[in-house]
C-alpha cells in the first residue's frame, strides 16, 4: 500500500522531452501522482516570469479600483457570464464564495441566439474590459495564450500517459478550444464567520493551470475526507485535472475535490486560474486504454448533484447556470428548467 498524501509533489515537466528513459521515469511518475491525487506543482512550464509579474500587478490594480469602476464590467450585464463579480455573487453547491472576481473567456464574436442554435452557444462572445485599467486587456490576452500553450502540451503529456498518440485529443480542442480565465481576489475574515472561499468542488475542462500570489488558502481532497495544503511555490503553477479526462478515460484519471479557505482577516489572497477545455461543439471520446492501465479504471464518479456529460457545451453551461443564478435569471430564464440544457 502506498502512503497517505500529505503535500502536493513538484514535477518538472521538462522531463517528458528527455531521453527515452527519463521521459518513462517521468510519466510513471505522473501517473502515480494523477490516479493518486490529481494535483500537482509543475516547474520547466516555461511562461516568462515577467509576464506572470505583469499579469498579477495588473490584476491587484484592478481590484484595488473604485467599486463603480469594477461594476462597470459587472458580469449580471453578460449573457456569456463574463465580467466582474462582487463578493458573495458566486455560489458552489448552493452556498456563496467569499470572493471577488473578473472572469474572462476566449475573445471571439457572439454566435447567433435563435431556436436553431443549441444552448451552450450563449457561451460564446466578447469579454467586458474595464475602461479605467486599459492595461489589463493586452496584457491577460498575451497571459492567456502562454497559458493555452501551457495547457496544450499538459494534455499532450496526459494522452501520452494514458498510452496514447499524443494528438489523440487534437480532434476535440482544435481550431478553437474553449477556456476560461479566472482572476480572483479572495478577502480575509474573521475566523468566526464562514470559512468558504469557495466551496469544494471539481474543474470541467482538461486541466486547470493555476497561478498563487503568496498567501495560501487552496486545499485539496485527500484519502478519508481529509485536506491537503498547496501553498504558494515561487516559479511554479498548479495543475489539477478537469472532468474531459476522467471521462475520456473512463475514471482512470479523475477530477478530484478542492476548496479555498478565506484567509484571516486584514489579508487577502490572490490567483489566476486558466481552465481549458474542448470545443463546445465536441464530444469527448472514450479511449482505449492499454491492459495494463484497465485494471486501475474506477469509472467515473458518481455524484447526484454534479452529473457528467461527454457532451462538452452541455457541461460547462449546467455549470455556468448553477454558479451564477443572477446571470441565468437575466438572460437565460429559459434554460433554468433540467430538461432545457440538453
Amino acid at each position: 500500500m502506498t502512503a497517505p498524501w500529505t503535500a502536493l509533489p513538484v514535477l518538472d515537466i521538462a522531463r517528458f522531452e528527455g531521453e527515452p528513459a527519463e521521459r518513462a521515469a517521468f510519466l510513471e511518475e505522473l501517473r502515480r501522482t494523477a490516479t493518486g491525487l490529481g494535483f500537482f506543482y509543475i516547474t520547466g512550464h516555461g511562461v516568462d516570469q515577467g509576464l506572470i509579474d505583469q499579469v498579477l500587478n495588473h490584476s491587484r490594480r484592478f481590484f484595488a479600483l473604485p467599486e463603480a469602476d469594477k461594476l462597470e464590467i459587472e458580469m449580471v450585464n453578460s449573457p456569456h457570464f463574463r465580467g466582474y463579480n462582487r463578493k458573495g455573487m458566486e455560489v458552489t453547491r448552493g452556498q456563496r464564495d467569499w470572493r471577488e472576481q473578473i472572469d474572462i473567456g476566449a475573445e471571439r464574436a457572439a454566435l447567433p441566439r435563435d431556436g436553431d442554435a443549441p444552448a451552450w452557444a450563449r457561451l460564446q462572445g466578447p469579454n467586458q474590459w474595464p475602461s479605467a485599467l486599459p492595461e489589463l486587456l493586452p496584457t491577460i490576452l498575451a497571459y492567456q495564450a502562454a497559458a493555452s500553450d501551457l495547457a496544450i502540451r499538459m494534455v499532450k503529456i496526459f494522452a501520452a500517459a494514458l498510452g496514447q498518440s499524443e494528438n489523440v485529443f487534437e480532434q476535440i480542442y482544435t481550431p478553437e478550444p474553449h477556456h476560461l480565465l479566472k482572476i480572483i481576489r479572495y478577502p480575509g475574515r474573521d475566523a468566526t464567520e464562514s470559512s468558504q472561499g469557495v466551496g469544494a468542488h471539481k474543474d470541467g475542462g482538461f486541466v486547470t493551470i493555476l497561478l498563487q500570489d503568496v498567501q495560501k488558502g487552496l486545499e485539496v481532497e485527500g484519502e478519508g475526507g481529509s485536506w491537503i495544503s498547496a501553498p504558494p511555490i515561487p516559479g511554479t503553477f498548479v495543475v489539477n485535472i478537469g472532468e474531459v479526462l476522467e471521462l475520456a478515460s473512463n475514471g482512470y484519471l479523475r477530477a478530484t475535490v478542492h476548496r479555498v479557505i478565506t484567509p484571516p482577516i486584514g489579508s487577502d489572497r490572490l490567483s489566476v486560474a486558466f481552465f481549458f477545455s474542448a470545443r463546445l461543439d465536441s464530444t469527448v471520446p472514450l479511449l482505449r486504454l492499454p491492459n495494463e492501465l484497465v485494471g486501475q479504471t474506477r469509472g467515473l464518479t458518481v455524484d447526484p448533484l454534479n452529473p457528467l456529460f461527454y457532451e462538452t457545451g452541455r457541461n460547462h453551461l449546467k455549470s455556468r447556470l448553477r454558479s451564477h443564478p443572477d446571470v441565468a435569471e437575466r438572460h437565460h430564464a429559459d434554460l433554468l428548467e433540467p430538461e432545457a440544457v440538453a
